[in-house]
């Protein structure tokens, strides 16, 4: 286990914080006259929890060992997660350690390992969806967007040319709208 300063923290990296395994979710350089901060949200890993911290720039965090795999979402069993290898390996992790990543339906998603243990999940850095519920498209309409509701069920601004039915690519990480995907 390697430490490291808050200002070398960066999303998606697990440290172990007050005893408990975490991942950070954000992270910001805030900077007055003389001192510099680095304000960061951190998502405890078994409770699903989510802390906002704000340090000193230099203050270090344990950050742990990972080892990424990719794998697929087969079933939720009680309290768990239930995720198979291409080999047909089975691993489980706590609901909040996945729901983030499930929230994108995908073939297959990255698992991050710690000590073997199946710690995390993240969803692909894009995803392609459907939109159930959008007004009606509207050609020269300019470079505005409209509202739409896809198919599982978040709201995003699409491009005013969008339709139900149609499927659009999403960044994972920010929820924007990247492109509509012709038929």
């Amino acid at each position: 286990m390697a430490q490291s300063q808050a200002l070398d923290l960066r999303p998606g990296t697990l440290i172990g914080y007050d005893g408990r395994m975490c991942t950070v979710v954000w992270w910001n350089i805030l900077r007055n006259d003389r001192r510099l901060f680095v304000q960061m949200k951190v998502k405890d890993l078994q409770t699903g929890r989510v802390q906002e911290l704000k340090e000193s720039g230099d203050k270090k965090f344990d950050v742990l060992d990972r080892e990424e795999r990719e794998m697929s979402y087969s079933y939720r069993d009680g309290e768990t997660e239930v995720f198979f290898t291409p080999d047909g390996d089975e691993f489980r992790c706590s609901v909040p350690a996945a729901e983030d990543a499930l929230k994108w339906p995908s073939d297959t998603y990255t698992a991050l390992f710690v000590s073997g243990q199946l710690v995390a999940v993240q969803p692909p850095k894009h995803s392609v969806l459907t939109i159930t519920e959008t007004a009606p498209p509207m050609k020269g309409a300019g470079t505005g967007g409209k509202d739409a509701v896809l198919e599982n069920g978040m709201t995003i601004k699409v491009s005013q040319l969008c339709d139900v039915g149609d499927s659009v690519r999403v960044d994972t990480e920010t929820g924007e709208f990247k492109e509509r995907i012709t038929k």
